[in-house]
């Protein structure tokens, strides 16, 4: 059996959202606001993503720009984009 495959099969992600941390940063944020209880999990769903766009357009930049390695500029490229296309 592959190394690979083995490492793969053992490391599972074991943490879940921090949901309590999150509430807290509402509440003292926004203690005005009558959130439904699952919100706290959209929230930590669409940073998720964002990540893992803001990964995906890094990488489409570093191929673009023939360099192996995401650098700060690449990230700060993508952000720019994402944050574009998120704006509606």
């Amino acid at each position: 059996m592959a190394l690979s495959a083995t490492i793969a099969q053992s490391k599972r992600i074991k943490r879940k959202a921090p949901r309590s941390f999150l509430k807290r940063i509402f509440k003292r944020q926004k203690a005005h606001l009558r959130l439904e209880s699952s919100c706290d999990l959209l929230v930590h769903l669409n940073c998720l993503l964002f990540i893992r766009r803001l990964a995906e357009e890094s990488r489409a930049n570093a191929c673009k720009n023939k360099c192996g390695i995401i650098k700060d500029q690449h990230v700060l490229a993508a952000a720019k984009v994402i944050l574009k296309k998120s704006r509606g």
